[in-house]
Order: C-alpha cells, then sequence, then structure tokens
C-alpha cells in the first residue's frame, strides 16, 4: 500500500457508504486522485467512479493540568472519499 494509509471507519462514513456508495480513505499527502483510484481497484477489486480529496491543516491543542498547561498540536492528514460503481462495495471487515 504506497499511498493509502488506513481506511475511514465511523458513523458518519458508514452513513455515507450505506446511502451513496462512497467510502473514506486516510492517504498520504503527495497521493493524487488517480493514484488513489488505481490503489483502491487493486487492492479491493472494484470499479472506482470518482474520487474526491481534502487536505485536513493540524490544529493546535491545549489542556490544563497539575503541572501546568499542555501544548501540542494534532497530526495533519489528507483525506479521500472514493465513489464506487453501482452494486459494488468494499468489506474492511473480512480479515478479522
Amino acid at each position: 500500500m504506497a499511498y493509502i494509509i488506513k481506511p475511514l471507519v465511523s458513523e458518519k462514513m458508514n452513513a455515507l457508504t450505506e446511502k451513496e456508495n462512497k467510502f473514506g480513505f486516510i492517504v498520504r499527502p503527495e497521493a493524487n486522485k488517480y493514484q488513489i483510484k488505481k490503489e483502491v481497484e487493486t487492492l479491493y477489486n472494484v470499479h472506482v467512479v470518482g474520487v474526491s480529496t481534502m487536505v485536513y491543516a493540524g490544529k493546535s491543542k491545549s489542556r490544563y493540568t497539575r503541572s501546568g498547561l499542555l501544548r501540542g498540536r494534532s497530526n495533519a492528514f489528507k483525506k479521500a472519499i472514493v465513489s464506487l460503481k453501482e452494486g459494488e462495495s468494499i468489506d474492511f471487515y473480512s480479515n478479522i
């Protein structure tokens, strides 16, 4: 897996999957739509109709503790939403 880091499994993505047959993945920041499409098709043996990508910036986080204020930053990441051909799906839970 060169470009796909992990699939997105959340309540929001499950609703999108059931409603519109779209699946989400966290991908490497340098990956483009053609590379993501090709990798999803080879890994899961499906036909990809479209790919939407979005880049999320890292956000500053802080919390108060006994020892004082702790500051940090969450990681930046790129997300891809993949639309599949009608009647096809991806089973993320087949290896469990």
